[in-house]
């Protein structure tokens, strides 16, 4: 009898991969391996794409020892979105470091298109002219690389987002494939018609043939073939939509907020493309012929600046970071601005760089490490006050900082809500499961899946109007400040 389903989550930093049992609703094991990222430049991040097949595979061998292949459903994958891999689709080999979705090096690129296509490109896609976007760099290799420029020329060139990289060596070169989800976040698709646009292809000068096929999110795609039996790849997702779905966020105005690398709120819309305040429309997934929408806040930087005081010697691991916080009796007036890469929704300030104010002589280590777990929390208000309160109706939390209590707390006060933790907290991972699993026959419907969801912790806002309202403002005034100083 089948039971069990295998996820692949590759993000930012690692490759992994979890083998989920559908009767007991959890995983068994997950298993993971970290790979380089490259700064070759200021404001450029890029990774090894081949490194990351590698690594990917080798997680999925060792998941693969512990189970029948037999008693295996199907498998699903979710990845980072946009960043980007060019290889030769003779052999599956990539020919230039993935351009991360963290890179800049697009910036001139953006501004230039601003001027002229920055309504047409909002009207179709939904997204905001930015480089955290994936044609600008799919652009940027068919000009200053010539090995992409002979592949297209030959045509011989595939050019995607990691998971039509993945999907494409683990079928052995026989299915180039992306799904909505993914492709909601090139700059190329049409959030309407549901397929690349043909204006945007002619905009950026890019050809379909380099492009994958679209699928939806939750159908069978291809097999698996790196095991010695085959295995239904059932699902296919971007790595915040499928935090979303791994939170049962099924129901209009349910919401997540994932606090990763980077800090990403997504919040169902339904069957409703909504437009506001800068936020970004986008597809939540696509399931059964039915589309769903959500509208997303993007913040670069969140899990990255711990990383960050990591590297300074500031702090020794994560965990100390919320004792570090608690022992200040407040921050100190001490804000940072966190533009590492430049600001994120609402704002999209590319010349951004981060910034530290209010410091004193009376600042100590604590504070600084205060205000790194605070701006996440005041970026995600500013995401929040972004929208009309309408759409709002829940918040669940999950990544990494989420187990941070004093930022969950912070979080909650600041905003005035409840924010709700998951029993399963691998909720990324979690999504790639119920999409798999929704085509090959382990889950009936959303209903069935909204069901297993469980609570494990709440909080509730504590602070007062006036104090709330205080620290917004001087938050606020820290913001304006470096976005004067970069205009």
């Amino acid at each position: 009898m089948k039971r069990y389903i295998i996820a692949i989550d590759e993000g930012t930093t690692s490759c992994r991969a979890g083998l989920f049992d559908i009767k007991k609703n959890k995983f068994l094991t997950i298993q993971s391996k970290s790979f380089k990222i490259n700064y070759p430049n200021n404001a450029w991040v890029e990774f090894d794409a081949n490194e990351i097949w590698e690594k990917q595979k080798s997680v999925l061998l060792e998941i693969i020892k512990t189970v029948d292949i037999d008693e295996i459903f199907s498998l699903g994958l979710t990845n980072q979105r946009e960043s980007v891999v060019a290889w030769d689709k003779r052999n599956g080999e990539a020919v230039y470091p993935s351009i991360c979705w963290q890179c800049r090096r697009t910036d001139e690129d953006c501004s230039k298109l601003e001027k002229k296509y920055k309504q047409i490109i909002q009207d179709k896609t939904g997204l905001i002219i930015d480089p955290y976007f994936s044609a600008t760099k799919f652009q940027w290799l068919l000009n200053n690389n010539k090995q992409v420029k002979s592949l297209a020329k030959s045509g011989n060139l595939c050019l995607g987002t990691i998971d039509s990289f993945l999907i494409f060596k683990l079928t052995n070169g026989k299915v180039f494939a992306t799904d909505t989800t993914n492709a909601s976040r090139t700059m190329l698709f049409n959030l309407k018609n549901l397929d690349w646009d043909n204006e945007l292809l002619r905009i950026f000068k890019i050809k379909r043939e380099w492009l994958p096929k679209i699928v939806s999110s939750s159908e069978f795609i291809g097999n698996c073939e790196i095991f010695e039996k085959p295995i239904s790849i059932c699902g296919v997702i971007g790595d915040q939509q499928s935090a979303l779905v791994g939170q049962s966020c099924f129901k209009k105005g349910m919401a997540k907020n994932t606090y990763g690398t980077g800090c990403f709120m997504l919040i169902n819309t339904g069957d409703e493309i909504v437009k506001k305040n800068n936020l970004i429309s986008t597809i939540a997934y696509s399931v059964g012929g039915k589309t769903t929408y959500a509208v997303e806040g993007s913040v670069l930087n969140a899990g990255s600046l711990v990383e960050w005081l990591k590297s300074i010697g500031l702090i020794n691991s994560a965990g100390e970071t919320q004792k570090m916080a608690m022992e200040c009796q407040d921050n100190g007036g001490v804000y940072l601005v966190p533009a590492f890469t430049g600001l994120g929704a609402p704002y999209w300030d590319t010349k951004s760089r981060g910034a530290f104010l209010g410091i004193t002589r009376a600042t100590t280590k604590n504070h600084l490490v205060r205000a790194v777990l605070e701006s996440m929390a005041y970026s995600t208000y500013d995401i929040i006050s972004a929208l009309d309160d309408k759409f709002l109706k829940e918040m669940r939390c999950d990544g990494g900082a989420s187990n941070n209590e004093f930022l969950m707390q912070f979080q909650s006060d600041l905003l005035n809500i409840n924010i709700k933790l998951p029993k399963i907290f691998e909720s990324t991972l979690l999504g790639a499961v119920y999409m798999a699993g929704l085509s090959s026959g382990a889950y009936k419907n959303f209903e069935e899946i909204e069901n297993k969801w469980q609570q494990v912790k709440e909080f509730k806002p504590l602070m007062d109007k006036k104090q709330r309202k205080l620290l917004i403002s001087q938050w606020h005034d820290s913001i304006n400040r470096v976005l004067v100083k970069n205009k």
